[in-house]
């Protein structure tokens, strides 16, 4: 039985979220799976990801194939990575701990450049709320200086006397 690694989409209309699962190639997009194996949310950003990565790799090492997005997805989250070091084993190249040690430092290195980068979201989101907060103290600024009644001028006659009276002096 040809198994496939792929989405299941699910959520309502316009807002996807998505299973990760290990399906049968012949069974319906949203049919039959032998294993769900995560989730895949998009409409958050970054995109929200939850994956058993040790069961992914037992089901890529029994030949089950990933479609184009989920090995996107899989290589995101590091099973690809773990399923090759494992093969390194297997062939003699490395050993177990050398392989789990640079599957840490790989996943250490990933989720510093995923917080990163919703740091930098976060402070752009910051920095795009005080710039509205400045732009709209300005604009109630304006709005009292129109509303607020203008000073009242003294009549031209009494100006004209009060020169006259300074120079006198």
């Amino acid at each position: 039985m040809p198994v496939k690694i792929r989405l299941q989409r699910h959520g309502k209309k316009g807002k996807p979220f998505y299973w990760i699962v290990a399906a049968d190639s012949r069974a319906k997009r949203d049919g039959r799976y032998l294993e769900k194996l995560g989730t895949y949310n998009p409409n958050t950003n970054p995109a929200t990801i939850d994956l058993d990565v040790d069961g992914a790799v037992q089901w890529l090492e029994n030949g089950a194939q990933p479609t184009d997005t989920a090995r996107a997805i899989l290589s995101y989250k590091g099973a690809m990575l773990k399923k090759h070091l494992k093969g390194g084993v297997a062939k003699g190249a490395l050993t177990e701990e050398q392989a789990e040690q640079k599957f840490a430092a790989w996943s250490a290195e990933k989720e510093g450049k995923i917080q990163a980068k919703r740091d930098g979201l976060s402070k752009a989101d910051a920095d795009a709320k005080a710039k509205a907060l400045e732009a709209e103290k300005e604009a109630n600024e304006k709005r009292k200086a129109e509303l607020a009644p203008a000073p009242v001028e003294e009549p031209a006659e009494e100006a004209t006397a009060e020169a006259a009276s300074s120079e006198e002096e």
